[in-house]
């Protein structure tokens, strides 16, 4: 079996260049929603990543803490959720006959 590694944040930083660098043509007739979906889904993270230090160091609202921890969790869930589902099109993929 293949070793595939994936680096999220890389993932992540390589659609928010692209976003960076202007409009595709496919860009032009709307919105991309998985590049959205993506920024969401760091946008998501990061916030909570900031909420959490900020309790930790400054002891800032813990009720914001949980809040964002339980949004990045869902978020999260629902990333894997999709992995899986695009995993399991592709393993069916691969069992059809040629």
């Amino acid at each position: 079996m293949a070793d595939v590694s994936f680096n999220a944040y890389a993932a992540l930083n390589s659609v928010k260049s692209a976003q960076a660098k202007g409009p595709s043509p496919a860009a032009e007739e709307g919105k991309n929603p998985v590049a959205e979906s993506f920024a969401d889904f760091k946008a998501t993270i990061e916030q909570a990543e900031k909420t959490a230090v900020d309790t930790a160091v400054s002891g800032a609202d813990p009720h914001a803490m949980v809040e964002a921890l339980a949004n990045a969790e869902l978020v999260l869930d629902a990333a894997v959720t999709i992995r899986d589902k695009v995993v399991e099109a592709y393993q069916e993929l691969l069992r059809m006959p040629v």
